[in-house]
């Protein structure tokens, strides 16, 4: 059930309700879900808070993830994203949008906008998907700068730095970050693009007692890993950041396919969401009983045929 306007919307703030969540002994899921309605559908299944990813948002908006992106164009996702759901959400942080100033700019404005928790990355722009190739890095002193300015300016916002160091610096380089930005403020580590169970296992020994969050993500370098398994490889968090657009958008692309083959949607009916269950997902009659004024809808039921 969507939260209809300002109906029972929750009074802690997201940073502590999504601390609360990560204080649990089971690893915490996050389906990726960057629009509103995208979130509702994740929180129908039971997902109690969700990740927002820089990647899908770019994708949303026609560009690649490539930095393009602005803090007002991820702050406009995260409100909707919390006013649908009221879930706490993780947001994809970049690499700052610049140096700290711009960082501790960043943390006040997502955490404003409703986000419980943000990920900060130690790449150098024009920053690349963690899973692709020559990733440039920024320096460990440089990241630990950024990490203590987000400290700085959060309330409740939880602070989590991700290191893409494993890729050119190995186990022992991203280890030697991980311990730096902690030491800057970090609540937890995200290390990015392992590709074994070895060196999840290996990463996770060598940070007893810190919070990590694994990326399992499709295409890219790390096998396929179900939640139970990188809770058991000792990781406190677990995002799947792009599964849902990916879905998406090949079921676009396959509507379009059928209306230029078919000349209209009759043979895609069956795929889609009817017009019931879409007003169920959204709430429409809720939002229609606040207003005396509106007529209750009645949903037709099937289609007329021709």
């Amino acid at each position: 059930m969507p939260y209809v306007i300002a109906d029972d919307l929750p009074e802690e703030p997201a940073g502590i309700r999504f601390r609360r969540l990560l204080d649990r002994p089971e690893i915490l899921q996050m389906p990726g879900a960057h629009l509103g309605i995208a979130a509702l559908l994740a929180k129908q299944q039971g997902f109690e808070a969700l990740y927002m990813s820089g990647a899908a948002m770019s994708a949303t908006m026609g560009l690649p993830d490539l930095g393009m992106i602005t803090v007002d164009d991820v702050a406009w996702h995260i409100r909707q994203v919390v006013r649908a759901s009221a879930l706490p959400v993780l947001v994809d942080g970049d690499t700052g949008y610049g140096e700290a100033l711009n960082v501790m700019h960043m943390v006040r404005t997502f955490e404003e906008a409703g986000a419980g928790a943000v990920h900060l990355e130690d790449q150098l722009l024009p920053k690349k998907c963690g899973h692709l190739n020559d990733k440039k890095l920024a320096s460990a002193e440089d990241m630990a700068a950024k990490v203590a300015a987000a400290r700085r300016a959060r309330k409740n916002l939880v602070i989590i730095a991700r290191t893409d160091a494993a890729a050119s610096e190995g186990i022992d380089g991203a280890v030697a970050r991980a311990r730096l930005y902690l030491d800057a403020g970090a609540d937890a580590i995200f290390p990015e693009a392992l590709t074994t169970r070895e060196m999840f296992v290996e990463f996770a020994k060598r940070m007893p007692g810190v919070k990590l969050l694994a990326n399992m993500t499709e295409f890219g370098r790390t096998p396929f890993f179900t939640a139970a398994e990188f809770q058991e490889m000792g990781y406190a968090m677990v995002i799947w950041p792009v599964s849902h657009l990916r879905i998406a958008a090949r079921a676009m692309e396959e509507l379009y396919v059928a209306i230029r083959k078919d000349g209209g949607t009759q043979n895609a009916v069956g795929r889609m969401q009817t017009r019931a269950q879409l007003y169920e997902t959204i709430g429409y009659h809720d939002y229609e009983a606040l207003d005396a004024s509106l007529i209750k809808t009645v949903v037709p039921e099937g289609m007329p045929q021709g």
